[in-house]
Parts: C-alpha cells; structure tokens; sequence
C-alpha cells in the first residue's frame, strides 16, 4: 500500500503549563525541563467523533478520495463515552461511509498496528482504498490532580487514507505484557451478583521504568527492522518518534547516533496524544511540505500493554 492522503484536527482549546500551574504544585520550567512540553490541546466543548470526522475529510480531500471509494475503515481510540457501538461505527454515520469498519485499542502505537491491519488486507487482496483514523482525547483518561500524569496528555485527531502501492518496506509489532506500567481500570455498571473488589481510578503510570522500555523498544526494533530491510540509517531521511516525551525522542536520537533534523517533532504544543501522535505529526510535516518523492520515513512507537511497533515506508 501507499498513503495517499493525511488530515488532523485538534481541539480548539490550548491549555499552558502557566495556567496549568494556578492549580497544580508545578511550574513551566518544572514541566518543560523533564518533558519538553509547553502546552496542549484539550477536549472542551467538542465531541471526539466530529474532530475525527474532521480530519478524515482533510485526509480525503488531500487524496483526491471521495468517501464512497472507502472499501475498509480501521479507528484507533483507547477510550471514549461510547462504549457500543465502536467510535469507528460512529464516525462512519457521519462521515457516510459503508464499508467494514473495526475499532482496535492499541494504545500510542495503535497507528502502526493499523497500518499492519490495512497492509495484509492489501496483500490479500481485499481492498482499494483504506481509511485510517485515530482519535484520542487522552485528558479524560488523567486525574488533574496529579502532576505526574495529567501534564503530559493532549487530545487530537488524525487520518490517511490508504491505496494500493508497495511503499511499506516493512513493519514490526511487538508486546512485553505488563499491565502494571501504564495503566487505568474502573468499574462497570454494579449487578446484585457482583461481590469482587473493583477500582474506579484514573491513568496511572510507572515513569522510570516506561521510560527505559520505550527507549530500549524504539532503538533495538528500528536497527532490527532497518537491518532485516537492508536500509542503512543513512537513507533514513526522517523518524517519526511518538510524541510522549522529549527526552525519550533526545535519548532514542542518542542511541541511533541521528542528526536533530532528522527528528521532527510537535511535542511542545500537544502533548502526547497517544496513537494519534504520529500522524499528527505525519500530516503537519506533509501540510509544510517537508517530504519529498522517495523519501524513508520510520514510525515508531511504544505505549500501554507493554506494545511497540515500527513501520518503514517510502513517501
């Protein structure tokens, strides 16, 4: 397959770590320093389903796609209001598709996992035209109480659409499960039955230790799959590292001995907005006109689960 088309859309709402800090024990400098981000977009009055919407037609019309030539829609979202039917059953009413559609959670690689879904299907011969959307309003997921976790999330939105081509070089999944460095339960609506103990809580995370494992997951997962490829870091023209913190990106470009400017990134004004991270920064980088025919682009991404993926493609 080849990506055709990119769109985003991003709640209007921008929170600063200054306003952040009339109501948390933090400051900017406290918050810049260990995560490189200044502010983010947050989910206010808006519906998470219409900003994906938004950012599916952006992708369409920069593909030249009209909606009726979608055959296969796959939305990455980790949580919603909604809980049935699937966001992607949601937007596909107000976005007028008719085609299969299927939600999958992911987490911040959920990107990559979609592409994997949409490349076999190409390889399988089921489909012309795929859309990708990922949507995540992450700040619902954060107690705002705890400066650990609330200042790093941003909500957003972003879209391909896919055709048939043979630009994806290669992909890479992988899971170290471990329910206990990322993650959020709560409870379900009580029966008279239920006499288990359950938690209501919010995301809750074990920095230290999801920092070594991103780092680890991203550096020996790209020299793998660049190495299986036979493509040298220097045809890489750009990586696009999920958006979580700068010093996770700072300390993957160390290991990988990459120049800066091979590393765009958005980080200091979103936020990370979980699998809708890197094609945020997919479609910004593509709306500036920083890729050029041929360039290599790698994804990578680590997230809840313990999951990891990379993906190699030709722009």
């Amino acid at each position: 397959m080849k990506i055709l088309g990119t769109g985003s859309a991003l709640p209007e709402r921008v929170v600063t770590n200054d306003e952040l800090s009339t109501f948390l024990d933090t400051s900017d400098a406290w918050i810049t320093t260990r995560t490189g981000i200044k502010k983010r977009h947050v989910i206010s009055n808006e519906q998470i389903d219409d900003l994906a919407v938004l950012s599916a037609r952006r992708a369409l019309e920069d593909a030249g796609v009209d909606v009726s030539e979608i055959d296969y829609f796959i939305c990455s979202n980790v949580v919603t209001e909604h809980v049935t039917p699937g966001l992607s059953c949601i937007i596909s009413w107000k976005l007028g598709l008719h085609c299969p559609c299927i939600d999958i959670n992911c987490a911040c690689p959920g990107f990559i996992f979609a592409l994997d879904i949409a490349e076999n299907r190409y390889r399988a011969g089921m489909a012309k035209k795929i859309l990708i959307v990922c949507a995540e309003e992450t700040t619902r997921m954060c107690d705002w109480n705890d400066r650990s976790t609330c200042v790093l999330f941003g909500d957003g939105t972003a879209a391909v659409v896919l055709g048939e081509g043979d630009n994806i070089k290669g992909i890479r999944l992988d899971c170290q499960p471990d329910p206990h460095k990322i993650w959020l339960e709560r409870t379900l609506l009580p029966t008279p039955y239920i006499t288990k103990e359950e938690v209501n809580g919010a995301l809750e995370m074990r920095g230290r230790e999801v920092f070594r494992f991103a780092v680890n997951a991203s550096t020996t997962e790209v020299d793998s799959l660049l190495k299986e490829l036979g493509i040298s870091k220097n045809q890489v023209s750009y990586y696009l590292v999920h958006q979580a913190n700068l010093r996770i990106i700072d300390a993957i470009k160390e290991y990988l001995h990459e120049p800066d400017e091979k590393f765009p990134t958005n980080i200091y004004d979103h936020g990370n907005s979980s699998s809708a991270s890197c094609p945020i920064l997919l479609d910004e980088c593509n709306r500036k006109g920083l890729f050029k025919p041929g360039d290599i682009l790698v994804f990578s991404a680590f997230g809840a689960g313990l999951l990891s993926a990379v993906a190699v493609l030709e722009w």
